[in-house]
């Protein structure tokens, strides 16, 4: 459940945003005045921020700025009765990434709401960590400790299939489709070799694997010791 930190001042808006946001599934944390808004920022680190312009103590435009110089980066949507561009213009060169003005449609905050939250999902998803080890898939380093290690492209390709589908049970045949295509010659043996120099590069022990599990006449299955910690 994402949550979202609602700013506002004015009761009767902010309990209509609160309602509609959790009806739509999302925890929601809620502060009347800027002050309260920042605290609640800094401690909960919300997902997403919801910030009124006009507000008691430290105005939105101030709190965006003290937010983004705290260095961080969810996405805001500034909601305001103003719709001079030079407030607009000012909001985004503070580090708001959306601008509603007042009155709105409640679904359209909604569906901006959402598309910033699934863009902000999409790039957390494009750095995967497991033990020391750091998969940066956008671009494409392998680190330990923040030691980078060589790998192939597709011994590459092959990690962060892996990494993907942590916790799967992959045949042979998945793996193949998806890293080198339905069209490749590559055989289920020479999977198997790529997999072994993986190991290589990632397994402290390759007799006893930590990462990459064998499962007997189907395939492997990537799952590291803390993947697999109950909660």
């Amino acid at each position: 459940m994402e949550t979202v930190l609602i700013i506002e001042d004015d009761p009767t808006m902010l309990i209509g945003l609160k309602d509609n946001f959790e009806f739509n599934r999302y925890k929601v944390i809620t502060a009347t005045d800027g002050e309260k808004g920042l605290n609640a920022a800094l401690n909960a680190r919300p997902d997403l921020i919801i910030l009124d312009i006009m507000l008691p103590k430290i105005n939105g435009y101030e709190l965006c700025r003290l937010i983004r110089r705290e260095k961080l980066a969810m996405p805001i949507i500034m909601l305001t009765a103003k719709g001079e561009e030079s407030d607009i213009v000012l909001g985004l060169n503070l580090g708001a990434d959306d601008y509603v003005t007042k009155p709105f449609s409640i679904k359209e905050l909604l569906a901006r709401a959402a598309a910033f939250l699934r863009r902000a999902r999409a790039a957390s998803e494009e750095v995967h960590e497991f033990g020391d080890f750091c998969l940066n898939l956008s671009a494409r380093r392998l680190t330990r400790g923040g030691k980078e290690i060589e790998l192939s492209p597709k011994e590459f390709d092959l990690l962060a299939f892996f990494v993907k589908k942590t916790g799967k049970a992959l045949t042979r045949d998945e793996m193949l489709n998806a890293v080198w295509g339905y069209d490749c010659v590559v055989t289920s043996r020479s999977i198997d070799r790529f997999v072994t120099t993986l190991r290589n590069k990632i397994e402290p022990d390759t007799d006893q694997p930590l990462y990459i599990h064998t499962i007997r006449q189907i395939g492997y299955r990537f799952e590291p010791p803390e993947a697999s910690t109950p909660a």
